[in-house]
């Protein structure tokens, strides 16, 4: 993917060399991002087959001071166990970024912790799927405005124009990312169910894959949402391949928690969740369109029928 990179990827007169821990699809798009714009990236992923040092006492060692890490792993224990991990290979003045979807309370935590210890921690929340390599990534950066600023380089030649901002200290950035997924969950959920009632006029006999189109120039609704919808109508027309299962990765579910506690009505956001829930028990059409919205957007698996 790497040969499609937009060419408009900003070059920098400050390359860095950088280790990113964690290789998959969303690691890798932000290491060849990186390195077209001439950064120097060392991978390490847990995986032989793709790592490019054998532990990450290596990857450490390859790096100039202040070192700086760069976590792209899932969230939860393993990011957990791997910050601990990295941490342990760290000195005082370096840096770690996670850029996973961690929980904003594990994250202020483990901001603490590294503080403690000498160790400057940034959160980046990072958006753009799969799609992010070639287009850019959008990032919403959390940390301390000394330590985001030794790293704003990566977050220069990662992000499309205006596509990155600090948001504020420790956690913010994934406080904010937690909420853009939690909105992410509504607009999918509107979208299938939308979907789901042209695909029930079954004396129309409407083409999705054309209404999605025309929504596409002028409409109110118009998005890169609905530009994937097409493209998954187009391989698919009914969807009949995709069994109506979704997952949910946390961030809804945190998004919920977060309101409850905060006593802010996010209604639509939470019965978004609770449709998820009623997905593994049935294959209903609007539940096949949110899981192919997420395929073609995040390269989120897909059962078959």
């Amino acid at each position: 993917m790497t040969q499609s990179i937009d060419s408009n990827v900003r070059k920098t007169d400050k390359a860095m060399t950088i280790g990113m821990v964690g290789l998959g699809r969303m690691g890798a798009g932000l290491s060849g991002r990186l390195r077209a714009a001439g950064h120097k990236v060392v991978g390490y992923d847990r995986n032989s087959d793709i790592s490019e040092v054998g532990s990450i006492a290596e990857m450490v060692s390859k790096l100039p001071a202040p070192r700086v890490v760069w976590l792209m792993v899932p969230s939860g224990d393993i990011t957990q166990s791997t910050m601990e991990a990295v941490a342990s290979e760290l000195a005082h003045g370096d840096i770690v970024i996670d850029g996973g979807n961690s929980y904003v309370k594990d994250t202020v935590r483990r901001a603490r912790e590294l503080r403690e210890r000498g160790i400057h921690f940034v959160d980046a929340g990072t958006s753009g799927g799969i799609w992010g390599e070639e287009n850019g990534f959008c990032l919403m950066v959390g940390g301390e405005r000394d330590a985001v600023a030794i790293v704003e380089p990566l977050f220069l030649t990662l992000a499309p124009q205006d596509g990155y901002a600090h948001v504020g200290g420790p956690g913010a950035g994934h406080f904010t990312k937690m909420v853009h997924n939690g909105i992410e969950y509504g607009m999918l959920q509107a979208f299938a169910e939308g979907f789901d009632l042209l695909h029930s006029a079954t004396e129309y006999d409407l083409d999705l894959h054309q209404i999605a189109g025309i929504w596409n120039h002028g409409s109110v609704v118009r998005s890169w949402l609905l530009e994937l919808a097409e493209d998954a109508f187009a391989k698919d027309a009914r969807l009949d391949s995709l069994k109506g299962y979704v997952d949910d990765s946390g961030e809804g579910r945190w998004t919920v928690l977060e309101a409850v506690e905060r006593g802010v009505n996010a209604g639509v956001l939470a019965q978004s969740l609770f449709a998820r829930f009623t997905s593994r028990e049935d294959n209903a059409f609007s539940m096949r369109v949110i899981a192919a919205l997420r395929n073609e957007f995040g390269g989120h698996p897909v059962k078959s029928v």
